[in-house]
């Protein structure tokens, strides 16, 4: 599990409103993976320092910031 992943999730609670809740649920789904891949490139463009205050290298920096929204 990545940090990024560990700060949030997602509710999975199934809904007796039948298709809409797979909407609702589609929503917040890519509203997650949305959020994820901003933070993700927010941490391509911390600097060396930064980095190291949070304790990652750039190397891992550009691993998780790489990757794709879905994942």
């Amino acid at each position: 599990m990545s940090t990024i992943d560990a700060i949030g999730g997602v509710a999975t609670a199934a809904s007796p409103h039948g298709k809409r809740s797979g909407i609702r649920g589609f929503v917040r789904w890519l509203a997650f993976c949305m959020e994820r891949r901003r933070t993700r490139l927010a941490l391509l463009e911390l600097t060396d320092d930064q980095l190291a205050d949070i304790g990652i290298s750039r190397c891992d920096a550009y691993r998780e910031g790489l990757r794709p929204f879905y994942d």
